[in-house]
């Protein structure tokens, strides 16, 4: 089963370093964006659009990675002071009776809405938008899946620490 986690670790860390990426591209466009409004006196709804796009794939595609890394919000009522068997267990409880059914939620309402959308390959509202709409509604049960993927991840090692004999130090 560590196997398994390792390799959800593995593919939600490249995921969310590609995804990283994104915020790069989120600065270079919005610079561009305000070049163009204010040097040259002209805009364009595509690019705006983009940085709206690249913003949402980095946050989506990176939550997973965030998880792993342990980077999340966290209220550390217990977690602060509790040993290792004690952070494990609620990190178990967790994500099985908060990160679960929250992503779960996510993941089954999304997938309709998401499939309306690729029916009929919804574009964007503007005129001269981009006709993409589909892709990045995809991302939101993609995101979901991911979390789900990485939240096992987190019950295996979970569980690993509760198990062994030295979790108590």
């Amino acid at each position: 089963m560590l196997r398994l986690a390792d390799r959800i670790d593995r593919l939600s860390t490249a995921i969310g370093r590609a995804a990283a990426w994104l915020v790069l591209a989120v600065v270079l466009i919005q610079f561009a964006v305000v070049l163009l409004r204010y040097v040259f006196g002209t805009g364009s709804i595509r690019l705006q659009e983009s940085v709206v796009y690249a913003h949402a794939f980095a946050f989506l595609l990176a939550a997973a990675w965030t998880l792993k890394a342990d980077a999340h919000v966290r209220v550390d009522v217990f977690y602060r002071d509790a040993g290792l068997r004690g952070r494990a267990l609620v990190d178990l409880l967790g994500t099985l009776f908060l990160l679960f059914p929250m992503v779960g939620l996510i993941l089954w309402t999304s997938i309709p809405y998401v499939a309306r959308s690729w029916a009929i390959l919804e574009g964007s509202q503007e005129t001269s938008g981009l006709p993409l709409v589909f892709l990045l509604k995809t991302a939101i049960p993609l995101f979901a899946a991911l979390l789900i993927l990485q939240g096992v991840a987190e019950i295996v090692r979970a569980a690993g620490a509760l198990r062994a004999p030295d979790a108590g130090r």
